[in-house]
């Protein structure tokens, strides 16, 4: 048995057909290829992206999509593997397949000079701890839009100039954290073409908000509005310093409109305090975890799985 590369137009070919009931969701098939495609063209994807398989002999047994991103730790930044659409063909399942194949690739990520492994998990995060991933914090809030304040803001939606602010913004929020994934320009592509493609909501029309300040923006929020299930959909949020900091709960609240509900992952935990409690849970779906390739590195993942108040990363980073 071997890994080897799936070229994206063969991944399309022998998986896809296969993974779309279960990743497809609202897309039609031809938008679930298209889109596919276009993420593996993209500067992120020839850059940092791959779709890998486990061919025993000649046969296609399971596959699985490897991503590259750098995570600060303090002044270091360390190599992080992610792996996601972990997939085996139904005629070739408890057959061991997807533990030769993530155990093999782990190896290789380590012999390659990775850091940290990590992944999302969908379904069986037990098959995932029992390779030697950690479930870390994955936390869902609830809030009531009206329990956050209203403001009058110069609020406009996103537009494709807009992207800079955005990044600066998020940059910002970010820099009190002692550890995080590092946003390159070609990651923040990937994450502009997976919002255009709305890939990541089963429901829901993508309502993104900019506050302006002359031409520069100082707060942001991205998420999809639901009206049938009368909740606004929570991604992201960022600001350019603490005044703008400050309108992020009125920004939240207009994304929302008449909508009685704000949900999504736990912020991090230093955009985390701008919001009242709520109610936080478990996450069911998208369990983070985590695995350190190094000795070195399991007191980092010992520290986020400590994490209190928030969650590691944005849905924005959901691979």
């Amino acid at each position: 048995m071997k890994l080897k590369e799936i070229r994206p137009e063969q991944y399309a070919r022998q998986v896809l057909p296969l993974t779309a009931p279960l990743w497809a969701g609202r897309r039609t098939f031809e938008q679930y290829v298209a889109q596919t495609l276009e993420m593996a063209a993209g500067g992120y994807g020839r850059r940092n992206y791959r779709t890998i398989g486990l061919y025993d002999g000649a046969k296609l047994v399971a596959s699985f999509k490897r991503y590259e991103r750098v995570l600060r730790s303090g002044s270091r930044r360390l190599r992080a593997v992610g792996f996601g659409a972990v997939f085996t063909p139904p005629e070739y399942r408890n057959r061991g397949y997807a533990s030769v194949m993530l155990a093999s690739a782990l190896d290789g990520a380590r012999n390659d000079g990775c850091d940290v492994a990590y992944l999302f998990s969908d379904i069986r995060p037990q098959f995932y701890a029992e390779l030697g991933f950690r479930a870390l914090p994955s936390r869902e809030l609830v809030l009531r839009a009206d329990a956050l304040p209203w403001q009058r803001l110069p609020i406009a939606a996103l537009t494709p100039d807009d992207w800079t602010g955005v990044r600066r913004c998020f940059e910002l929020t970010e820099r009190s954290r002692e550890s995080a994934f590092v946003r390159s320009v070609l990651v923040w592509e990937w994450i502009a073409t997976r919002m255009r493609h709305a890939s990541e909501h089963a429901s829901g029309h993508a309502t993104n908000l900019v506050v302006r300040r002359g031409r520069s923006v100082r707060a942001y929020v991205f998420g999809v509005r639901v009206p049938e299930r009368d909740t606004y959909d929570l991604d992201e949020y960022g600001f350019a310093g603490d005044g703008d900091a400050a309108t992020i709960p009125a920004l939240l609240r207009a994304a929302a409109g008449d909508l009685r509900r704000i949900a999504g992952w736990l912020p991090p935990e230093n955009a985390r305090a701008l919001l009242p409690k709520g109610t936080t849970r478990r996450r069911k779906r998208a369990i983070f975890m985590m695995m350190a390739l190094r000795a070195e590195h399991e007191p980092l993942i010992a520290a986020i799985a400590s994490a209190k108040r928030g969650d590691f990363c944005w849905a924005s980073d959901h691979i």
